[in-house]
């Protein structure tokens, strides 16, 4: 079958780029620990700050409930993940997962809808960080701290991925902290002065419970998780360990499940508490939809204290920064993979054999996030632009990624002799594809519009580099 032989060919290719640049190699120095770090940076350990108000308001009133079915419907996802970088323990997660389950072309399309997320994310980060900064010191103008905050993470990648790693662990120290400061705060006033709504409303809700409002709220919840899936990206930076089961994929996979996890309780307890703290009811929150994206400090603030408020604020603004710094090293190794394999200009594949960093990557990366944070910053309706279509990239992308795991274990390999090969490799990925289709559709126009393009622009790009490779044969 022709299909089946691309998917061997990328196969063969993928097995031989790994350790084969002249340039010099990834370096394996991540632990376990490392990659989780990288992954809860990304995701941001109070995530679910910003967005609080608009799932209150969607969801009617039971946004802890609404975490708990997004970390299972994202599952799915971290399941996929999981096999996928076992068969292929790659720089580049999405894109050479496709390439080895279905194909070069689909490989590079993976990875350029990838790209989307990937140099976007980071840019709202940097622009969530210099907002942030600006309303705690309004003498400096947000560019500045935006420019900032890009040189900062710039300059820690560019220093060594062990080192970054280690910076990042003691800013998720300082998240967690002020996480736990809001914890223990929150049930001081909960016992002295009683929950502001019912205990068991943030799971039945204030109003009319409705399974079509829960879910409405979970296609937006799942996006508070994006960032995890970054740790994949460093598969060939993850530690051996001594045996089987202990380090390279194995490490990689197993990050990914402790990260889903952590963050789900996160999420799930931070908003349990701002749902027993607020006095704004989901309907009154429905009813003024610009007292949404404030939601949660105006419960802190009346309930707690402006001191709390400001201290998560100024929690928020390094958080993002750093949380932009997992983001600009996934999109780096995501770009150096594709040029390795000669999908972008082969002088972006270089690894600096100093520190083992792809340089150019990075510093490409970097002025592109940098570029696209400037601009919405210097735009009236840029931050929301950019959130709009932030997404569309990675839900694509992780479409693609069950499908790999479908073509690569159940059509490559034929994994259909038993009913636990039909459950592993076509019932829970296939899944995970409906959750994603679904959280699609219910994006906004814009995104929609913006996807297309750049998807359509990935198919051009795709077609030009075949009849060049055809050409080349």
């Amino acid at each position: 079958m022709p299909g089946a032989h691309s998917r061997s060919a990328a196969l063969d290719r993928l097995k031989h780029s790994v350790g084969g640049d002249v340039h010099g190699s990834l370096r394996r120095s991540l632990t376990l620990r490392d990659l989780i770090v990288y992954g809860l940076l990304f995701i941001a350990p109070m995530a679910p700050v910003g967005i609080y108000g608009t799932l209150d308001a969607r969801s009617h009133g039971v946004v802890p409930l609404v975490y708990v079915i997004a970390t299972v419907a994202m599952s799915f996802t971290a399941y996929s993940y999981a096999r996928m970088v076992h068969a292929v323990p790659q720089a580049g997660s999405v894109y050479a997962y496709a390439r080895a389950g279905l194909g070069d072309g689909v490989g590079f399309v993976a990875g350029w809808m990838m790209m989307l997320d990937y140099l976007l994310i980071p840019a709202v980060a940097y622009l969530f960080s210099g907002i942030a900064m600006e309303q705690l010191v309004p003498e400096v103008d947000r560019w500045v701290w935006t420019a900032l905050a890009v040189l900062i993470s710039t300059a820690l990648n560019l220093s060594g991925v062990h080192r970054a790693a280690v910076v990042g662990f003691a800013i998720l120290v300082l998240e967690i902290a002020v996480l736990l400061v809001f914890v223990g705060a929150a049930v001081v006033v909960l016992i002295q002065d009683g929950a502001a709504r019912g205990w068991l409303t943030p799971l039945t809700g204030d109003r009319d419970f409705s399974m079509a409002a829960v879910l409405g709220a979970v296609s937006v919840a799942v996006l508070s998780f994006l960032g995890f899936d970054a740790i994949a990206n460093f598969a060939e930076e993850a530690m051996r360990g001594r045996g089987p089961g202990h380090g390279g994929p194995s490490l990689v996979a197993r990050a990914l499940v402790w990260c889903l996890i952590a963050a789900g309780a996160l999420f799930l307890v931070q908003t349990y508490l701002a749902a027993l703290l607020s006095e704004d009811s989901s309907r009154k929150l429905a009813d003024d939809p610009a007292s949404q994206g404030a939601a949660f400090y105006t419960a802190v603030n009346a309930s707690v204290g402006e001191w709390l408020e400001k201290l998560i604020a100024a929690s928020k603004a390094i958080g993002a920064a750093f949380a932009a710094l997992a983001g600009q090293a996934a999109a780096g190794r995501l770009l150096y993979a594709m040029a390795r394999d000669g999908r972008l200009p082969r002088t972006l594949s270089r690894v600096h054999r100093g520190t083992g960093v792809p340089r150019r990557t990075v510093l490409l990366t970097a002025v592109l996030t940098l570029c696209a944070a400037v601009w919405a910053a210097q735009t009236a309706d840029g931050l929301d632009r950019l959130v709009s279509i932030v997404d569309m990239g990675a839900l694509t992308a992780f479409c693609l990624l069950h499908l790999s795991v479908v073509g690569y274990y159940g059509l490559r390999r034929g994994g259909t002799e038993h009913s636990v090969s039909v459950l592993r490799d076509w019932a829970v990925p296939l899944v995970g594809l409906g959750i994603m289709i679904a959280v699609i559709v219910t994006a906004n126009e814009e995104a929609h519009r913006v996807g297309l393009t750049w998807l359509v622009a990935g198919l051009v790009v795709a077609y030009v580099l075949h009849r060049k490779d055809r050409l080349r044969g």
